[in-house]
């Protein structure tokens, strides 16, 4: 893998390891600027995934799964549902979609499936600070938001998952959410450790999901998020480019909604970023 980073004012980068393990970095802009640029260049490899075997024994057993956490600090912490005030739904809707016989990686695929079928992809009507509940009620959203949801199902049932930020590459079968910044989910499982699946296009990742960060949500794994000082509003765009080695070449562009609307104060928050596709 390489990567190339250059930023506006060139400025030094402090990097280091966060808690989930990625590579991050910050800096700062000292001199007055108009317009912050980083532009980010990284070329990957990628292989192809095994495929998560479903109904194997040594998958079947959830106590297998529950007891291989219960002393693992880490994994403990993915595993914790965050707090909802349609709680009472979510419980129902995982009631309905698990079956006694189910291992969990069928459990898994079937949840990923549950969203897929039921809940529509529609771009522009959430963001990045749309809630769970909101998006329970919505039933829309894009692949943050049903990362997120699948996040929420999973760890109802207590196993531990994680969010994961990075891209999906566009293909000729009209994959949702290529090109642009996307999103899926990778559960823990006994034996094979993590596995992901993306809830978006309804399939286990693959060689064409690369992954750029992960975390407990979106929040720890921005690819973009800081603070500036002055009057001025902002606007965000994000460009994305995706180029094969043959040179084929697709590419995204977004206008990325504030949902906050930014006033003329000593100190302003500069959002997380765009909202993954």
């Amino acid at each position: 893998m390489q990567h190339n980073l250059i930023i506006t004012g060139d400025p030094n980068i402090n990097r280091f390891i966060d808690y989930w393990g990625n590579q991050a970095g910050w800096f700062m802009v000292n001199q007055p600027c108009e317009q912050l640029l980083i532009d980010s260049t990284l070329w990957v490899k990628t292989y192809p995934t095994v495929q998560v075997p479903l109904a194997t024994s040594k998958f079947s057993d959830w106590e297998i799964l529950r007891g291989s956490i219960e002393n693992d600090l880490h994994l403990l912490d993915l595993s914790q549902p965050e707090f909802l005030g349609s709680s009472a739904l979510l419980a129902t809707m995982v009631a309905e979609l698990k079956h006694v016989r189910d291992t969990p990686a069928v459990f898994i695929q079937r949840c990923s499936e549950y969203i897929f079928d039921n809940f529509t992809y529609r771009k522009g009507i959430t963001t990045v600070e749309t809630t769970l509940d909101e998006i329970l009620e919505l039933r829309s959203g894009v692949c943050q938001d049903f990362a997120h949801l699948l996040l929420q199902i999973l760890r109802t049932e207590g196993m531990p998952a994680r969010y994961v930020s990075g891209y999906i590459c566009p293909n000729q079968n009209q994959t949702r959410g290529a090109g642009a910044t996307h999103a899926w989910v990778e559960v823990w499982l006994p034996i094979v450790g993590w596995v992901g699946i993306d809830p978006t296009n309804n399939c286990w990742v693959s060689d064409q999901h690369v992954v750029l960060a992960v975390g407990r949500h979106f929040g720890d794994c921005s690819p973009v998020k800081g603070t500036f000082k002055g009057p001025a509003n902002q606007e965000l765009t994000v460009s994305v480019s995706v180029s094969y080695e043959d040179g084929t070449r697709y590419e995204d562009h977004n206008l990325v909604q504030v949902s906050k609307e930014i006033m003329p104060v000593p100190q302003l928050d500069m959002g997380e970023d765009a909202q993954q596709q």
